[in-house]
């Protein structure tokens, strides 16, 4: 059966962690104070005169290019060119990222790799297999949700007005109000997608259409919106955002003004007919849960396989993986039960953890600050010792954050920012503290070691600011090797001499647990026709993790399928090539040099990762 249309932007269309990675793999330099974008260099020099040189032209001009065409992905690295836009995400722009991305594979193709020093040739390798991927996604343009209750436009223009974009003068400030008034537009874009995929009967489940009015509504509640003591979620951060700058008080209450006729004749309007337009489309949405309901629903689901873990494995063969590992770390568990004498089965033994409120802190506020308090603590002890593992560590900041009251209802349990290119804005780990008996304390130490430092942190901003390697190589998308490395971060902080307590170890197995049931859940879902239902019970049989916790990770893998797949499948790709070096290299094998190895080169494919790290057990004997 023939795919459906194409689509330019990998993961999700508009959302906008997807569109950032996509777009932003090839982005200049920061030029914090420039407010138009800077012609390349390159574009009037003389020609090249070596292969390289022509190479290094290319990347340089392939860069810029997209660049300038996200003023969203120069907002995240602190660029100010664009700083009063959105963006283009209409499907006439969609056609031409896809003509853009055939021109630059058949110009790619001709560079003569045997003129090409060993770094230069990884790296066409990397563009041309980002080029190649992006493309067979093309191939499903319609395929992903253009909204669901994740992560879509209604909760990203408020999340990214808050944490991306900042204030430091008048000039700022009215381009903030210039990006309120350009929502009306932008929403238009987004409704005429969601009206493509009505046709087509592309359409996330109805109760994902709940979740996202809701949170919808949550955004144009208070003032100005209508008469409330409280600000609106947006007005008070603009309010905020003022009060730190050194505007006058006159200016301040002039820009104020402006924002209130933006969010009253721009936002609240795109509002209301985006909740109509959703409102409409629920009441349309096949049954069922996973993309086996869509048209070519599997061909796609096996397009999202490849994507997310950069290898070939087939719905049956993840799905197998996982329940393999779902045994190997039961039987781990167990061995934890017997460690602090618990008297009974595995599955009496995870309602304990459930259940016992030892684990958990007071839903208040001081149960809140005392969660965000003590996840710094374990992020500065590891911090402490990193010396010992790791040549590469990062100059970039790191802090905690507490997901936001707007949209944390829906947000998934943590997450990781990462930071500006000029260092003005530091990486972030959120958590979502909105439900107190989602975040047990026995988790807390493997979630800040994967959000934070030893990983996403850590691989993130040393990527960002590597040397002598192309731009666009330090922000390309490979799920597998970025989240595969979360995942071993968890397990490394073990080999470095944490989890001291024996409960926290069992948090470490529970989290890792969680991963190896997502390669069960997801294929069940999305290929085996498995229910919402369903998914949910095996959570909660084969995990210790609150119902909840359950049924708000179910929700997350229907709205985005095969994500989940990656971090598992990339942490048994890293512990297997980490094994490898052990038993070859014996007493020559070092941590530092081959955590090195893993991030010297920025995100690579699960195949590419594993040819360097080959080489160098062959170098390094």
């Amino acid at each position: 059966m023939k795919p459906l249309a194409k689509i330019n932007i990998p993961a999700k269309l508009f959302a906008v962690s997807s569109l950032i990675i996509a777009i932003a793999a090839c982005s200049p330099a920061s030029n914090k104070d420039s407010q138009q974008p800077q012609p390349a260099q390159t574009e009037t020099a003389k020609a090249p005169a070596t292969e390289s040189q022509a190479l290094a032209t290319f990347f340089a001009q392939s860069r810029e290019t997209d660049l300038k065409r996200s003023p969203m992905a120069q907002s995240y690295l602190g660029i100010k060119w664009d700083y009063d836009k959105w963006g283009d995400f209409s499907e006439a722009n969609a056609d031409e990222t896809r003509a853009l991305m055939e021109t630059r594979l058949k110009q790619a193709s001709e560079f003569d790799v045997n003129k090409l020093a060993d770094s230069e040739k990884l790296s066409l390798t990397i563009y041309k297999i980002d080029l190649k991927r992006k493309l067979a996604n093309d191939e499903f343009r319609h395929h992903t949700y253009i909204m669901d209750q994740f992560s879509a436009w209604h909760t990203t223009v408020p999340s990214f007005l808050i944490n991306i974009h900042g204030i430091e003068n008048e000039e700022d400030a009215k381009a903030y109000i210039s990006r309120l008034n350009k929502v009306a537009p932008l929403f238009d874009q987004v409704i005429e997608q969601l009206r493509i995929r009505e046709k087509l009967g592309v359409m996330p489940p109805a109760w994902s259409y709940d979740q996202m009015m809701q949170a919808a509504a949550n955004v144009v509640k208070g003032n100005p919106f209508s008469e409330s003591p409280a600000d609106s979620t947006i007005l008070a951060d603009f309010k905020q955002k003022l009060d730190a700058s050194e505007l006058s008080n006159a200016e301040k209450s002039g820009l104020i003004a402006d924002a209130n006729a933006a969010l009253l004749t721009s936002v609240k309007p795109a509002y209301e007919k985006l909740l109509q337009e959703l409102g409409k489309q629920r009441l349309l949405t096949p049954e069922g849960d996973g993309v086996w309901r869509l048209p070519n629903g599997s061909e796609w689901y096996q397009n999202r396989l490849n994507w997310f873990t950069t290898t070939e494995l087939n719905a049956q063969e993840v799905h197998q993986i996982g329940l393999d590992n779902v045994d190997r770390i039961h039987e781990q568990m167990r061995g934890v039960m017997e460690q602090v004498k618990f008297d009974g089965s595995l599955q009496e033994f995870f309602l304990f953890m459930r259940n016992d409120d030892q684990f958990y802190y007071a839903d208040s506020d001081e149960g809140r600050q005392r969660y965000m308090s003590e996840a710094k603590d374990f992020i500065d002890k590891m911090e402490a010792k990193l010396p010992e593992y790791f040549g590469l560590t990062p100059k970039a900041r790191m802090v905690v954050k507490r997901v936001e009251a707007f949209r944390e209802q829906s947000a998934g349990k943590a997450f990781y920012q990462s930071p500006s290119k000029d260092g003005s804005r530091p990486g972030t780990y959120y958590a979502n503290l909105f439900d107190m008996r989602s975040m047990p304390t026995y988790q807390m130490e493997a979630l800040a070691y994967h959000e934070g430092i030893p990983g996403h942190h850590m691989q993130r901003a040393i990527a960002q600011e590597l040397g002598g390697i192309p731009e666009f190589q330090k922000y390309v998308t490979f799920t597998a090797y970025t989240e595969g490395w979360g995942l071993y971060s968890e397990e490394l902080g073990k080999d470095m001499g944490f989890y001291a307590d024996p409960y926290s170890d069992f948090g470490r197995l529970a989290m890792e647990l969680w991963r190896a049931c997502r390669l069960v859940v997801d294929t069940g879902l999305h290929e085996m026709q498995w229910s919402r239902e369903k998914a949910i019970q095996y959570l909660v049989d084969n995990t210790p993790n609150p119902e909840a916790d359950s049924v708000k990770a179910i929700e997350r893998y229907i709205a985005m399928p095969g994500q989940a797949t990656a971090y598992m499948i990339g942490k048994l790709k890293i512990m297997e090539l980490r094994d490898r070096a052990q038993t070859e290299l014996g007493d020559k094998f070092e941590y530092r040099d081959f955590h090195d190895t893993i991030l010297k080169d920025g995100p690579v494919p699960m195949t590419v990762l594993e040819e360097n790290v080959n080489k160098w057990i062959l170098a390094t004997k």
